[in-house]
């Protein structure tokens, strides 16, 4: 069980940044995939950065050269940089962990979300 909590949203003119972060249970050493999704009202959730181990980072199109994830270890805490904000950045933002101990035991861990509110 991994246990996850977001802070850092909050409201934000157009143009400003915030940065997200994400408090896990245990080392990240431990977690295969980091990531942060966003929903939106009446959209579909979306993924918007994610860290695999080993191999990278991924970003959804539309934050790309944007938003950055990155990670302390020491603290075992994700992070979102989130610059450049639009009002379609507005959703609530889930961090999400994703562990694998074996090749068909995989675990899947949620945090319960953080408003980031973009005004124009």
């Amino acid at each position: 069980q991994v246990q996850l909590v977001e802070s850092g949203g909050g409201l934000v003119q157009a143009g400003g940044s915030l940065r997200l972060s994400c408090a896990m249970s245990k080392s990240l050493s431990s977690i295969n995939v980091m990531g942060w999704y966003r929903q939106a009202p009446g959209k579909q959730r979306e993924l918007v950065a994610s860290i695999t181990s080993g191999i990278g980072e991924n970003y959804a199109d539309s934050v790309k050269g944007r938003f950055t994830i990155s990670t302390d270890n020491a603290k075992n805490t994700v992070y979102l940089q989130m610059n450049t904000l639009k009002p379609e950045d507005t959703a609530v933002y889930y961090c999400n962990a994703v562990t694998a101990k074996s090749w068909n035991l995989k675990y899947d861990f949620w945090g319960q979300g953080t408003q980031v509110t973009v005004s124009s």
